[in-house]
């Protein structure tokens, strides 16, 4: 247990789209305190989705979270013994994280050359349900659904 709660800081608006998912997004590509290439890679990323979807870029990349967005999760639990996979839902806040944290971190497993057009990739496969990060939450969902017995333990 933590000694005081955890202080939920919030995050600043990003300067082109006027957006916290955005500026969330940027904080997440960003290795080595480097706002400026972070930011540079992100818009790079947006401005291809645009080209290639024809579309407002925020309403996909919004479309898209959503799409990657966890409902459910297994937690470990020890009860009697043996460890269970517990299936809970998830906290708002922890959604959002979850489903910036799949977006990034499967972009940068993709084979596309240059990391703007690997995110603006990984987006617009968000966007159509299909790629890594979707892959990832119908896994995690699936975890669940297979563990539902347990949930009286959560």
């Amino acid at each position: 247990m933590r000694k005081n709660k955890a202080v939920i800081r919030d995050v600043p608006l990003d300067t082109v789209y006027q957006n916290r998912d955005v500026s969330r997004i940027i904080r997440k590509v960003m290795k080595g305190g480097k706002m400026s290439v972070a930011e540079k890679l992100v818009y790079g990323a947006l401005n291809k989705v645009q080209k290639v979807t024809e579309q407002d870029p925020m309403n996909v990349l919004i479309k898209a979270i959503k799409n990657i967005t966890p409902e459910v999760e297994v937690k470990s639990k020890r009860i009697g013994g043996a460890n269970l996979q517990v299936p809970v839902e998830v906290r708002p806040r922890r959604q959002k994280s979850l489903a910036i944290r799949w977006l990034v971190t499967y972009a940068r497993s993709r084979r596309e050359r240059g990391f703007a057009e690997k995110l603006a990739q990984e987006i617009v496969d968000a966007y159509h349900e299909r790629g890594g990060a979707y892959k990832k939450k119908t896994d995690v969902l699936r975890m669940a659904e297979a563990n539902r017995t347990f949930a009286s333990f959560g």
